[in-house]
Parts: C-alpha cells; sequence; structure tokens
C-alpha cells in the first residue's frame, strides 16, 4: 500500500513538474514574442524619426523638484536643438551648447546619455538598440512600450514610450536613480533642417560668456 501511494506521489510531482516546464517555456515564449513586438514598433518609429531631412515637434517637460518646462524641438538623426523661455540647447552629435539668457552664459559640454534624454525627448531612438529589456502593450491609440535597463550602472534605469499608430512617440517617461521625469510630445512635423541649425550660433550671441565644460 504504501509503495502504491509513494509511485502515485511520484506520478503526480513528476506530471506536476511536466507542467511546470510547459508554462514556463510557454511564457518565455510570450515574454520573446514581445519583446520582439515591441523592437518592431521602435524600430518602425526609428524609421519614422529619422527622416534624413529633420523635424521639429513642440514638447513639455516635468521633473519633481524641478518644474515644467516647455519648448520647441528640432532634430536630425542624433543631432537636436532645443529652445525654451529660459534657455537655448544646440546639440551637433558630440557637443552640446547650452545658452542661459538670463546670465548670458553658454555652458559648452560632452552630455552622456540621461542629460541629452532630459532634453531631447527622441534620444530613445539610439538608446533601445542596446542593453535594455523590451515589453510592450496595446493602448486605444497605439502602443506604450517599456524599457528596463540590463545593467544598474546605465543612467536611464526605465522608460516607458506612448507611440501612436501613425509610429510618432507621445509621450516619454524616463526613471533616473529614484525620479521620474515626463515629456509630452505634441505638433511633429517633417521638415527639412540644415546641418547649421545644430551649432551654436556665436554670431548671433555677441555679448555670450562661453563656459567650457568638457
Amino acid at each position: 500500500m504504501k509503495l502504491k501511494l509513494y509511485h502515485h506521489f511520484i506520478t503526480i510531482m513528476k506530471r506536476l513538474f511536466f507542467l511546470i516546464t510547459l508554462l514556463s517555456v510557454f511564457e518565455l515564449g510570450l515574454s520573446a514574442q514581445n519583446a520582439g513586438r515591441a523592437k518592431q514598433i521602435l524600430d518602425q518609429t526609428s524609421a519614422v524619426l529619422s527622416n534624413k531631412g529633420g523635424a521639429s515637434a513642440q514638447f513639455t517637460i516635468t521633473t519633481p523638484g524641478v518644474g515644467t518646462t516647455t519648448g520647441q524641438i528640432t532634430i536630425k538623426g542624433n543631432k537636436f536643438t532645443a529652445t525654451t523661455p529660459k534657455a537655448a540647447i544646440w546639440y551637433d552629435g558630440k557637443t552640446q551648447w547650452t545658452y542661459m539668457s538670463k546670465t548670458e552664459e553658454v555652458n559648452v559640454s560632452n552630455p552622456d546619455e540621461s542629460q541629452q534624454a532630459q532634453m531631447n525627448p527622441y534620444k530613445f531612438i539610439t538608446l533601445y538598440k542596446n542593453g535594455y529589456r523590451l515589453g510592450m502593450k496595446e493602448t486605444n491609440g497605439g502602443y506604450e512600450i517599456h524599457l528596463t535597463a540590463l545593467n544598474r550602472g546605465r543612467s536611464i534605469q526605465e522608460m516607458f514610450i506612448t507611440i501612436n499608430k501613425s509610429y510618432i512617440p507621445t509621450n516619454v517617461r524616463l526613471k533616473e536613480g529614484k525620479q521620474w521625469s515626463t515629456i509630452t510630445i505634441s505638433n511633429y512635423k517633417s521638415s527639412n533642417v540644415d546641418d547649421r541649425v545644430f551649432t551654436f550660433p556665436s554670431k548671433d550671441y555677441p555679448n555670450a560668456e562661453l563656459i567650457d565644460l568638457r
């Protein structure tokens, strides 16, 4: 009787183990499928935003402890220029110039990915390709993509990107440390932008004081 019960128990455990394994494989398959779909959507979004001529949009950035800033941004590949009521920024893909209207100072720097993302809501089009786990869910107006850093040393640990059916991002939420920032994007328009737009026009700011932070 005891031997029968033992064999019965072993049979149940084997079936339970098989079921758990099957569910795990199914879950991993769904996760991989979800990540693949998320990457496909980001690839299509990147293709739209990487329009060779460039594009422009309006944005609002809200950061706890800092407040809310509104402005206009123009992008072309990894380059961008942005203007707000208090500052103007030019980034040519390597060097960034930040002009503060109150002090007439221009800070020159080589920003890291986090600093770029704070003023360029389209920075994710290069971030997602390396070092992030991807996930997604469909929404009424499009998709919400979730990026989670695989390395805890990344300056941006987590990001949610809302993308509409035309593959234009409308909202980006990113996490640095324990703090979340939200960027809302509107009035996206494709255009033809001259590369000179992304370099500080010193002749337009004759009284500006350059401060090199590199």
